[in-house]
């Protein structure tokens, strides 16, 4: 049945990546224009003139004056046959080596993060859930509230303003001037450390206020089933009845999301990046986005699909595991 389960489960996900690049490569490019057209408009904006020859050089270098089902076919066969992804316009690099040089940076970023938020919320949604409607309930509740309400880059700005105003810290970027472009070192990896405080922090906020809150409520309905009552009657002590049967089905809504999480591992929070300076992919994207370049935004995209699927599919299997009620099917 498992087995079964799965092939089924990976053809449809091969389908889905493919619409997805399909549908992702038309849309990077129904904007008027394409990355040409604006390479073209700021040379014309700073005085330079464009030669005309020069222009049809570059439209068939990039392929630009072909069809555009064409282009996403040379595209898309390169990169199931060679693993190349194609050409950035704007950096004039391979996407590949663009993406490979900062994805290890979102990811120790976004991992941190992600272990930051089930490290603070589960343990304070069990207190939470267990001792409800207690003074320290009705803070974290509060508290609660405020991570969820507050953008994330808004608190970047005010978290930077009062580091740097009264601890004269400087927390953009992920490392000090001097180790930007040093080679690794124990004292490189001491300052990135360093400087993942605030990011971490600041990305985790939210998902920590919202773990919270979904793990309070999903305790609390399950401390009120029959089970738990026929448990601690047969005198199974309060902490091994807590994480053995309730905490474990509550957790369900956690496990769920790992198909959110992976693409998190390489996007990142876009809007903190770009305000934090951090150099992950997220801010590549977007810049990719508004120059139109179309092959190192349709790669990211198509990428961050492929670990929505694999997640959801792995985040599947695990609910099944943990939750006997649920069925391959």
């Amino acid at each position: 049945m498992l087995l079964n389960y799965l092939l089924k489960r990976c053809s449809w996900m091969v389908l889905t990546v493919i619409l997805v690049s399909i549908i992702s490569f038309i849309v990077i490019q129904l904007p008027p224009g394409d990355f040409l057209t604006t390479y073209i408009a700021t040379l014309t904006a700073s005085g330079q003139s464009v030669d005309e020859s020069e222009v049809a050089a570059l439209k068939a270098r990039y392929g630009l004056d072909r069809p555009i089902y064409v282009q996403y076919y040379i595209w898309i066969s390169g990169i199931v046959t060679r693993g190349d992804f194609g050409q950035s316009f704007q950096w004039n690099r391979p996407v590949k080596e663009l993406i490979w040089e900062r994805v290890w940076f979102t990811v120790i970023l976004s991992g941190a993060s992600l272990v930051f938020s089930w490290v603070v919320a589960i343990p304070i949604g069990i207190y939470s859930a267990v001792n409800k409607y207690s003074i320290m309930d009705y803070i974290v509740t509060f508290l609660g509230f405020i991570g969820l309400s507050t953008p994330n880059f808004m608190f970047a700005l005010v978290l930077m303003w009062v580091l740097y105003s009264y601890f004269g810290i400087s927390p953009g970027g992920l490392f000090s001037e001097q180790f930007i472009d040093a080679p690794w070192s124990w004292a490189r990896m001491a300052d990135m450390a360093q400087h993942l405080v605030v990011p971490v922090i600041v990305t985790g906020t939210a998902g920590t206020a919202g773990l919270i809150r979904t793990l309070r409520a999903r305790l609390l309905d399950e401390l009120n089933r029959p089970y738990v009552t026929t448990a601690r009657a047969k005198g199974l002590p309060p902490w091994e009845l807590l994480i053995k049967y309730p905490v474990r089905l509550a957790i369900l809504p956690f496990i769920s999301t790992i198909g959110w999480v992976l693409p998190q591992l390489i996007s990142g929070g876009i809007i903190v990046a770009i305000v934090l300076n951090l150099p992950t992919v997220g801010p590549m994207l977007h810049r990719a986005l508004t120059s139109q370049d179309m092959y190192l935004a349709g790669s990211i995209i198509l990428i961050t699909s492929v670990l929505t699927v694999i997640g959801t599919l792995i985040s599947d299997l695990l609910l099944a595991w943990l939750d006997p009620r649920i069925r391959y099917e």
